[in-house]
């Protein structure tokens, strides 16, 4: 257990699953700095909703770090790849190559130049896309790294990676999300929101989101196009 008042690094992606994780974060007594990846996704709806978030949610600071996961492509966030309807088996065109290891690897970074040994990052195994990187393996073998690869990890008390979301289901998280007085409807999930944060309601992340709002009982905040 940290003492109150320790630091953590907490991304940020303007998504309910992140805005949850810093809620949590909070709630367990950090102080929490805010990190939001622009890596070349379809929309900046979601960049902005990181603000709203980090700023709604006591974030004494945010920061969004610019990585040109665009000029790689390979997804359907980060090329001219149709974004899939809802379902489906496999690993899907939406998932992004490396991204969570990109993106840890840079609040590693951010937390290292803070003094910051706790990294926290909203990814959940239960109600997912089937994205390898949001696997408690992931989180083990990342956290594994980030203790041999950094000053703070091999000369300092160790780096501790924080996944407070990797059992909860989507309802779970909605119903979580409401005790700590979270806006869902500040949030973006979409991953073809239009410029405005209103959500398509067909891809396979609208789907996801709303099952959580069944599933809790709650009315669904989201803005659709349609």
């Amino acid at each position: 257990m940290k003492p109150a008042g320790s630091h953590a690094v907490v991304l940020v992606s303007g998504g309910m699953d992140s805005a949850l994780t810093l809620a949590l974060a909070r709630e367990r007594g950090f102080v929490c700095h805010a990190l939001s990846v622009d890596y070349g996704q379809r929309h900046n709806a979601e960049l902005a909703a990181a603000v709203r978030t980090a700023k709604s949610l006591g974030a004494v600071e945010h920061k969004t770090v610019s990585v040109g996961l665009r000029d790689i492509g390979g997804s359907a966030l980060t090329a001219e790849i149709a974004v899939p309807e809802a379902g489906g088996s496999g690993i899907p065109v939406t998932y992004v190559p490396a991204r969570n290891t990109i993106m840890l690897a840079i609040a590693l970074g951010w937390a290292e130049v803070l003094g910051a040994t706790d990294l926290f990052c909203g990814v959940n195994a239960v109600d997912y896309s089937g994205y390898p990187d949001c696997r408690p393996a992931f989180i083990a073998a990342f956290e594994r790294l980030a203790n041999v690869a950094t000053r703070m990890g091999v000369e300092g008390t160790g780096i501790h990676v924080h996944a407070p979301l990797i059992a909860m289901g989507k309802g779970d998280i909605v119903r979580e999300g409401i005790r700590l007085g979270i806006d869902f409807s500040a949030t973006v999930s979409c991953y073809q929101a239009d410029e405005n944060g209103r959500a398509c309601g067909r891809c396979d992340a609208c789907r996801l989101r709303a099952d959580g709002f069944r599933a809790a009982g709650i009315d669904d905040p989201t803005r659709y196009a349609r």
